[in-house]
């Protein structure tokens, strides 16, 4: 295939994801509640059927563009900011992962220790975040302010 050919044959496989999935070339504040909705749909399809998809990189990143900008997540928003980024990042963890405070025995200790984090009234140790680290799959860096 010539390199015209191969130029428009990627014109033509855009246009036809675009017409599919209009998210993909919206800007995050035009993008709908249901076209949000059909992003992390798909993007978690892919995940589930072909992880290695380049096309799930784009798609997180019009989800995030989507989710910093719309108004539903203010709030949401509002409230990690406010959080030291360790304690966000459990929060995260937690809401990503469906697990509770007792669920981190082996990485912090027990559910009243894990609390006590999550309320700010203690912190995360170095040996903790080097265990959620391990056990996540995430940089010890995403726990440190």
């Amino acid at each position: 295939m010539q390199t015209a050919e191969k130029y428009q044959a990627a014109l033509n496989a855009t246009a036809v994801l675009v017409q599919e999935f209009p998210f993909l070339k919206a800007s995050a504040v035009t993008i709908s509640q249901a076209e949000y909705e059909a992003a992390l749909e798909l993007v978690e399809y892919l995940i589930d059927n072909d992880d290695d998809n380049p096309l799930i990189g784009v798609l997180a990143d019009k989800i995030e563009a989507y989710e910093n900008t719309a108004p539903e997540f203010s709030q949401w928003n509002a409230s990690l900011t406010a959080l030291p980024k360790g304690v966000a990042m459990l929060g995260v963890i937690m809401d990503q992962n469906n697990l509770n405070q007792s669920d981190f025995k082996e990485e912090i200790g027990g559910k009243s220790l894990v609390s006590m984090i999550m309320k700010g009234e203690r912190q995360l140790t170095l040996d903790h975040m080097r265990s959620l680290s391990r056990r996540f799959g995430i940089p010890v860096a995403s726990f440190i302010d």
